[in-house]
């Protein structure tokens, strides 16, 4: 018998437990064919992950979500879907256009009243955030990962006791391991989870996942 490719059970398992526990819906399909119709990079959240967030935002109840990196808003619907009706969400994206692209899917999805986007580099954008706004209940940070660790300072600045920081992407196919990585991914990574292990008013761990999207993981953090 031959051995089975490793990456085409973990891609069957978390079909089967997609197809009753996150099935698709016109919207949320629409929202993966535009931007992959617009040549988007393919690296939006996978069905289950996008159902990890939904049931995060279910768990607590947030007021107040702070996303970092929104490409087309694929995560983004999952999470306004759970919101209450006092919910909101407030979204940094670096490009113009994945914005448009976001902003037209999150539409379609009837959830772009519970969402609002602000485009520009999110370093640039955050300062101002912290200045004016009130602390966020969940932030999800899942963009370029070298700027891990300054996203993670922003994310404690603009955090309260019991705010849940996730942090998607974080084991990059084991390539976190590597100290001497030349890759500013991975390098971004190794020094936020560096952060967070020094930080005491933190508490994380990380959840390694498998799937259609390889071998990766997710930063699961609460501020004490």
């Amino acid at each position: 018998m031959t051995k089975a490719d490793p990456k085409s059970v973990w891609t069957a398992v978390d079909n089967y437990f997609a197809g009753l526990l996150a099935p698709m819906d016109p919207q949320l399909e629409a929202a993966l064919k535009a931007n992959h119709a617009a040549k988007l990079p393919a690296i939006d959240v996978s069905p289950m992950q996008g159902k990890f967030l939904q049931v995060l935002v279910q768990m607590l109840a947030p007021r107040r979500v702070l996303e970092v990196g929104l490409l087309g808003g694929y995560s983004t619907i999952w999470m306004a879907r759970a919101l209450l009706a006092d919910g909101r969400i407030l979204s940094l994206e670096v490009e113009p256009r994945h914005a448009e692209i976001a902003r037209s899917n999150l539409k379609n999805a009837g959830v772009l009243d519970r969402v609002e986007i602000r485009v520009g580099a999110a370093l640039d954008l955050l300062p101002a955030i912290a200045t004016a706004g009130e602390p966020f209940d969940l932030i999800f940070i899942d963009a370029d990962k070298g700027n891990n660790p300054g996203y993670l300072q922003w994310a404690l600045k603009l955090s309260r006791p019991g705010t849940v920081i996730v942090v998607d992407n974080v084991v990059r196919d084991g390539k976190v391991i590597d100290a001497k990585s030349s890759d500013p991914d991975v390098q971004g990574t190794r020094r936020m989870a560096e952060l967070m292990a020094a930080e005491p008013r933190l508490s994380a761990t990380v959840l390694q996942n498998v799937g259609p999207k390889g071998y990766d993981g997710f930063v699961l953090a609460v501020v004490r």
